[in-house]
C-alpha cells in the first residue's frame, strides 16, 4: 500500500516535471515568434516593404538620347531617329520557345536570323534583356503591340539612334556609333553609368572623343506589374538628360565638293581659316557610309569595306604618313634664309638629266629632263628646280632644317590628343637616325630630304598647317574643329612668331604666287586670274618608288605605269592672295604629280571657299553680336 502511494507521488512528480518542460518550451517558442514577428513587422519593416514593392514594380531604363553634330551654320549632320526595336528577358517568360517562335511567325524572321537570336539568347544571362530586333519597321512594331495580351514577357521599345544624313560625306570626321561591347563599358565612365542594353556609342572619330559629352543619360520608367510579370500601370517617369550638342567649324557645302573631288580617288583634302585655325573642311577617301554600322554592318558590307584597296577605314587626313616632296620646298627655302645661308641673289645652274649633282658616286637629277639653267630662289620655287633646292639643302644641313620645320607644326600631332588614331609624321634630323636607326647621317640623306623625299613623312594635316602659317605671315595658330559658343570668332591679331625677320615669309609667299600665277610656274593652268579667287600655291609629287636610269628613258605617261607604282600629287595653297584667309591641302595617293591631277581640285575649291567666306562673315557677326 505504502509502495502504491509512493508510485503514484512519483509519477505526478514526473507528469509535473513534463508539463512544466513542455510548458516551458511552448513559451519560448511563443516569445520567439513573437519577437520574430515583431522583428519583421516593426524593425524590419522598410526592408521588406521594398522588397514586397519590387515583386510587384518594375524599373526599366532606357537608352539616353546622344547629342548631336552640327555644322558651323546649324545644319545637322549627326542627328537621332526613332528605332522601334523589340525586347525580351528570358526569365519573365513562362514558355520561351513558344513565345519565340510566336515573335518569329510575327517578325517573318528568316532562318538565319532566328539563329542569331537563339545564339543570343545562350550568350546572356537570364535576367538579361534580349535584342530580337532593333529596328523594326513601324508595320511589324504594330503587329507586335496587337498580339502582346499573348507575348508574356516581351517589350515592344521605342529608342532612339543615331542618323548621318550627308552619309559617306562626314565619316572619317564625325566617325560612327554602334552597340557598346564590354571594353568601351569598362573604359568609359559615362557608358558604364548610363548603359542599357543595345546602347550605341562612339567607336572612332569626334563620336568617340567626345563620348561623356555626347551621351546624355537615361530615362527611367517605373511601373507596376501583375504576379505573371504583365505591365499594370505606370507609377513614374524620370525623365534623361539629352547629351551635349556640339556645333562644329565645318562648311558642308565645302565638305561635300572635298568628297565630290576626290571621287574614286585614295587621297585627303583640308582646308583651315589662317587666323582663326578653324577647320573648314576635312575629307579623307574613299569613305564609306557610316549609317551601315549603326544596328550592326553586315558580313558583305563589311568584306567590300575591309577588303577594298583603296583602304577605306584609313582616315588619311590623320593616320596618311606621305613624303611631301615638293611641298616641303617653302620651308626649305624660308630656313635657308632665316639661318642666313642664302639670299634672294643665290643662283644655281640646272643643266638637266646629262649633268646630274654627283655626290659620293650617286646621282641627284631635277626633274626636267633638259635643266632649268640659272636659278635664283624666286623661279627655283615658282618652276620647282630640283638641283637648287638639293644645294640648298646641302648648305643648309638637315639639323636647321628639322628645327624650322617643327616650328611650322611638322612632326607633331595636330589637335593634340583630341583623335587618337592621329600620326605624328617625321622630321628626321642626324640625332633621330643615330637614336633610331644606329647609324650616322649621311650627307645625301640631306640632299633628298631638301626635295621631300628620304626619311621625312607628314600628315595631309600638318601641310595645311604649315601653309597657313606661311599665310598668316609666320604666326602659330592651334586648328579647332569643334566650335566655342563663349568665344568671339574674329581673326586674332596678335599671334606667337614663328620667324626671325618677316621679310622672309614675304618672299616665300611671293614665290608661292609666282609659282601659280605666272607663266613657267608648275600650276600656272589651275590659275584664277580674277583676285577675288586668286591664290598662291606649291605644287608636290612625291616617288613612291626609286626612278631607275631605265624608268627615265622609258619616260612613261603616268597612266602607262601601274596604279600602285605612280607617284603620289600634292598640291598646298593659300588665298585670296591680296588678302589672305583661307589655307588647304590636297593629296591624292599616286596621282601622278600635282600639277596635272591636285592644283585643278584647289582652283575649284577656292572658287567656292571664297564665296561662302561672306556667309560665314555673316554667321561671325551674328554670334559676334551675341556674345
Amino acid at each position: 500500500m505504502i509502495n502504491s502511494s509512493s508510485d503514484n507521488v512519483n509519477k505526478l512528480n514526473s507528469i509535473s516535471r513534463r508539463m512544466f518542460i513542455t510548458g516551458s518550451l511552448k513559451f519560448l517558442i511563443m516569445v520567439g515568434i513573437v519577437s520574430r514577428l515583431f522583428f519583421l513587422q516593426v524593425k524590419e519593416n522598410k526592408k521588406y516593404l521594398t522588397l514586397s514593392d519590387k515583386n510587384r514594380i518594375r524599373e526599366w531604363k532606357l537608352a539616353p538620347v546622344r547629342g548631336e553634330f552640327h555644322d558651323y551654320f546649324g545644319n545637322v549632320i549627326a542627328g537621332n531617329f526613332e528605332a522601334y526595336q523589340l525586347h525580351i528577358i528570358p526569365e519573365q517568360v513562362e514558355d520561351f520557345r513558344y513565345v519565340i517562335y510566336r515573335v518569329k511567325d510575327l517578325l517573318e524572321l528568316s532562318e538565319k536570323d532566328f539563329k542569331k537570336v537563339l545564339k543570343k539568347k545562350n550568350e546572356i544571362k537570364p535576367w538579361e534583356t534580349l535584342i530580337v530586333s532593333d529596328n523594326l519597321s513601324w508595320k511589324k512594331f504594330s503587329k507586335i503591340n496587337n498580339h502582346l495580351y499573348d507575348l508574356n514577357g516581351v517589350k515592344p521599345v521605342i529608342s532612339i539612334s543615331r542618323n548621318y544624313p550627308y552619309k559617306e560625306n562626314f565619316t572619317h570626321l564625325i566617325g560612327y556609333v554602334s552597340q557598346a561591347n564590354e571594353d568601351d563599358i569598362e573604359k568609359v565612365e559615362a557608358i558604364k553609368k548610363n548603359f542599357v542594353p543595345g546602347l550605341k556609342v562612339g567607336k572612332v572619330g569626334l563620336e568617340k572623343s567626345f563620348e561623356e559629352k555626347l551621351i546624355g543619360t537615361n530615362d527611367i520608367e517605373r511601373y507596376e506589374v501583375n504576379a505573371y510579370g504583365r505591365r499594370i500601370s505606370q507609377l513614374e517617369f524620370q525623365k534623361g538628360k539629352k547629351g551635349k550638342t556640339l556645333r562644329l567649324t565645318i562648311d558642308t557645302e565645302i565638305q561635300k565638293l572635298t568628297n565630290k573631288l576626290l571621287k574614286d580617288q585614295a587621297g585627303s583634302i583640308c582646308v583651315m581659316d589662317i587666323y582663326t585655325g578653324a577647320i573648314i573642311a576635312m575629307q579623307s577617301s574613299p569613305s564609306f557610309d557610316p549609317n551601315l554600322f549603326v544596328f550592326g554592318i553586315s558580313q558583305d558590307d563589311w568584306q567590300l569595306i575591309r577588303n577594298d584597296p583603296m583602304k577605306p577605314l584609313v582616315n588619311k587626313t590623320l593616320q596618311g604618313n606621305y613624303s611631301p616632296g615638293s611641298t616641303i620646298k617653302p620651308i626649305v627655302a624660308l630656313s635657308a634664309l632665316e639661318n642666313g645661308i642664302i639670299n634672294t641673289n643665290f643662283t644655281v645652274n640646272c643643266r638637266g638629266h646629262k649633268h646630274p649633282l654627283e655626290l659620293y658616286g650617286q646621282s641627284y637629277h631635277c626633274w626636267k629632263k633638259e635643266g632649268h639653267g640659272f636659278m635664283n630662289l624666286r623661279n627655283a620655287m615658282k618652276q620647282s628646280c630640283d638641283t637648287y633646292f638639293y644645294e640648298v639643302a646641302r648648305k643648309l644641313g638637315v639639323d636647321k632644317l628639322s628645327v624650322t620645320a617643327k616650328k611650322f607644326g611638322l612632326g607633331k600631332e595636330v589637335f593634340g590628343g583630341l583623335f587618337n588614331i592621329e600620326k605624328k609624321g617625321l622630321i628626321p634630323n642626324t640625332q633621330w637616325k643615330k637614336n633610331a636607326l644606329g647609324q650616322s647621317w649621311l650627307l645625301g640623306e640631306t640632299i633628298i630630304t631638301g626635295i621631300g623625299q628620304g626619311y621625312i613623312q607628314i600628315t595631309p594635316i600638318q601641310l595645311c598647317l604649315m601653309t597657313a602659317q606661311i599665310a598668316n605671315g609666320g604666326y602659330k595658330i592651334y586648328p579647332k574643329i569643334v566650335v566655342n559658343e563663349n568665344e568671339k570668332n574674329q581673326p586674332i591679331d596678335k599671334f606667337t612668331p614663328l620667324y626671325e625677320n618677316s621679310k622672309n615669309i614675304r618672299l616665300i609667299q611671293d614665290a608661292m604666287y609666282a609659282s601659280t600665277n605666272e607663266a613657267r610656274g608648275t600650276s600656272y593652268r589651275s590659275r584664277i586670274n580674277d583676285p577675288k579667287y586668286q591664290f598662291a600655291g606649291k605644287t608636290g609629287t612625291a616617288q613612291v618608288k626609286k626612278i631607275t636610269e631605265k624608268d627615265r628613258e622609258l619616260d612613261l605617261k603616268t597612266f602607262e605605269i601601274p596604279y600602285e607604282e605612280r607617284d603620289h600629287a600634292l598640291y598646298v595653297a593659300f588665298g585670296p592672295y591680296k588678302s589672305p584667309r583661307y589655307a588647304l591641302s590636297v593629296i591624292v595617293e599616286h596621282g601622278g604629280n600635282g600639277s596635272t591631277t591636285a592644283a585643278p581640285m584647289a582652283k575649284e575649291l577656292f572658287k567656292l571657299i571664297i564665296d561662302r567666306h561672306e556667309i560665314r562673315q555673316l554667321m561671325d557677326n551674328k554670334r559676334y553680336l551675341e556674345v
